[in-house]
């Protein structure tokens, strides 16, 4: 240990391995390979069934069952699922984003307009062509639902002051119009429109 300070090894696993080496003259294990307790959970079988429900079945998309939801179908523990998951199956957890859902009906419009747009302008003007649009926020301080009021045992409920029992919201709540416009050269600045004002082609 004084000679190697740097591999940090324990006193006591130190002695057990010197002796495992004056025993036997080596440090391979003394059993057969794959000694132990044997796996109950992360078997083949298992590792088939939570492979079935972990994904989405072929053309049948959100098929696909939770952690929590396969560790109750199955019987195997949370953890267990998740090492399987990680480490039997690799796979990896990514996260879905909110988007606009188009159809096939959307799909089919935009593309005949995209046509009729090629055939209305050259080649050459079509990096030229912009798109604007806007968008309203709405300004809404967040609030926790878990939000508690501590009083004294002896205060009743109807003794304390109403500003601090109601969580109060405004009827309308202030917002901002955000305009942006893109093309195939870039997009532009964000533009944030005063209140009251309409946005046309004049404005825009």
């Amino acid at each position: 240990m004084s000679m190697f300070p740097d591999k940090q090894w324990p006193l006591g696993g130190l002695k057990k391995l010197i002796c495992k080496i004056d025993d036997t003259g080596t440090v391979d294990r003394r059993s057969a390979p794959g000694s132990g307790r044997p796996r109950t959970a992360r078997v083949a079988d298992k590792i088939d069934e939570v492979d079935d429900l972990v994904l989405s079945q072929d053309n049948a998309p959100n098929t696909h069952r939770t952690q929590r939801q396969i560790a109750r179908q199955t019987g195997i523990s949370l953890t267990s699922v998740n090492r399987i998951i990680k480490s039997d199956l690799r796979l990896k957890c990514l996260k879905k984003r909110r988007t606009h859902e188009l159809t096939e009906a959307n799909m089919i419009a935009r593309h005949e307009r995209c046509r009729k747009l090629l055939k209305r302008y050259p080649p050459s003007m079509v990096n030229f062509c912009w798109f604007t649009d806007e968008k309203i926020f709405t300004v809404a301080a967040p609030s926790n639902s878990n939000d508690r009021l501590y009083a004294p045992v002896a205060v009743r409920k109807k003794d304390v002051a109403a500003d601090r029992l109601l969580r109060t919201r405004p009827t309308f709540s202030k917002s901002v119009m955000v305009s942006v416009g893109v093309s195939a050269l870039g997009r532009t600045n964000l533009h944030f429109v005063d209140p009251g004002v309409k946005v046309n082609g004049h404005i825009a």
